[in-house]
């Protein structure tokens, strides 16, 4: 069970950092957009507001599911 529990960890980990792996690509992606004067500064921090709101959304979705698992794990 111990190992079991130690594998959904890691597999919750590898779905956190996916999570802001995009995060960060989406961020960058706002950025160049900026850059090229398609947006304004006022869109880029709304934007960026936005993913991190997402982002902590799909994060504490993770979590959640990794407690529940976990608890499963540990049922007799």
């Amino acid at each position: 069970r111990k190992d079991m529990i130690r594998v959904v960890r890691n597999e919750a980990e590898g779905g956190r950092i996916a999570v802001r792996n995009i995060r960060r690509d989406a961020i960058h992606d706002v950025k160049d957009l900026m850059k090229e004067k398609m947006i304004g500064e006022d869109d880029e921090h709304r934007a960026e507001d936005e993913i991190q709101v997402i982002t902590d959304k799909y994060i504490a979705e993770i979590d959640a599911l990794l407690a529940d698992k976990e608890s499963e794990l540990m049922e007799i």
